[in-house]
């Protein structure tokens, strides 16, 4: 049932926004409030609390900086979900490891572009720098909630195809295979954490200024060819990261 915030205190020193926060972290807790349910509105909030709008927001934020819930654009707060298990081996497949976990996949391409290779992308995909290369920008979600953005390059004109299979598939393993990449396998992997920007905050529904995994990567197909290069950014509190021996 829920309390007023007569019933919570008004004279005992605590700020009204902090009482919220601690009353909808509370329901959070206690599952009264489940993972992914959407909260109310804020008017909604409001008038249960008898407060204004604002005071409302100065708590929902607070529970967005912790982690606990998670505004989406248009669509409304929710609550977050538990942590995603994320083990990283020789063969690591996002779609595998959410339908792992009960969830639905799915990968959506931001934008791609022809650049030249830079150094680092040069090196790790064993092509000369300034060679002709395909880059993506995508977001990857798990029930509609996304997991992680990434920049991906590949080798052209290998894979001039791979962009067009992307978008029609949402998965990364299935455009390889329509490139003529049947089966992949990881060559090397580093992971590092630190703050998300802006862009990165925007398209994994983040408060700016959140901590965010960063897993760089290179996949090479059946004869050891590097064929994938990946830098993915993670939503540190949206999944748990594994690592295989």
């Amino acid at each position: 049932m829920h309390e007023s915030i007569d019933a919570l205190s008004r004279g005992g020193g605590l700020a009204a926004w902090r009482q919220i926060a601690d009353a909808l972290e509370g329901e959070i807790a206690t599952g009264d409030l489940a993972p992914g349910a959407q909260l109310p509105t804020e008017a909604a909030l409001a008038a249960r609390f008898s407060v204004n709008r604002h005071t409302v927001r100065r708590a929902l934020a607070t529970l967005a900086e912790r982690g606990l819930i998670r505004a989406s654009q248009g669509r409304g707060t929710f609550v977050e979900a538990a942590p995603l298990a994320y083990p990283i081996g020789r063969r690591t497949r996002f779609s595998e490891i959410v339908t792992g976990a009960g969830r639905e996949p799915w990968g959506d391409l931001i934008t791609h572009r022809e650049i030249a290779a830079p150094p680092e992308c040069a090196a790790m995909l064993a092509v000369p720098e300034g060679a002709p290369l395909l880059e993506l920008l995508t977001v990857h979600r798990a029930d509609g909630v996304p997991l992680s953005t990434a920049r991906t390059w590949l080798p052209l004109p290998r894979f001039a195809g791979f962009a067009p299979a992307y978008e029609r598939s949402g998965s990364i393993t299935r455009a390889l295979a329509a490139c003529g990449v049947p089966d992949y396998t990881r060559a090397s992997t580093r992971i590092r954490a630190r703050l998300a920007d802006p862009a990165e905050a925007a398209r994994l529904d983040l408060t700016p200024g959140r901590v965010v995994i960063v897993v760089s990567s290179v996949n090479v197909d059946g004869e050891g060819v590097p064929v994938q290069a990946n830098r993915a950014v993670f939503a540190a509190d949206r999944v748990e990261v594994v690592v295989g021996t």
